[in-house]
């Protein structure tokens, strides 16, 4: 089953919904600020979408700033970096988008093209 982490709220997230809906993709919705993915589905979404962990944060939200993540990140082993997201899913760069076997992190039109046809 396809999954959808994202807020409504959010524009970047309607977007992705807009375009997986015109393509016809059935995927199940996930507030990820009520229910995050877990470090391990972290871990995996990364390595599917071939970003490093750095790349999941969203830099420019109020939380990423409020908790100084930038000066931080760096004393950061991946471990922790997983745990402090799963752990806050505001931190969480949106949507993230999964199959099991490809995912996308953010929304970037050719990218949603090429992964999600």
């Amino acid at each position: 089953m396809n999954k959808l982490f994202g807020y409504k709220q959010c524009g970047t997230c309607r977007k992705a919904e807009r375009f997986l809906q015109q393509a016809g993709i059935v995927y199940e919705f996930i507030d990820i600020t009520e229910n995050p993915p877990d470090a391990t589905e972290l871990a995996a979404i990364a390595g599917l979408a071939q970003v490093p962990l750095n790349k999941l944060f969203n830099t420019s939200g109020v939380q990423y700033r409020e908790l100084r993540i930038k000066d931080r990140l760096p004393a950061l082993n991946e471990q922790q970096i997983l745990e402090l997201l799963a752990g806050n899913g505001r931190l969480i760069k949106r949507p993230l988008v999964t199959d099991g076997r490809k995912a996308t992190v953010g929304f970037d039109e050719e990218r949603f093209r090429t992964t999600w046809g």
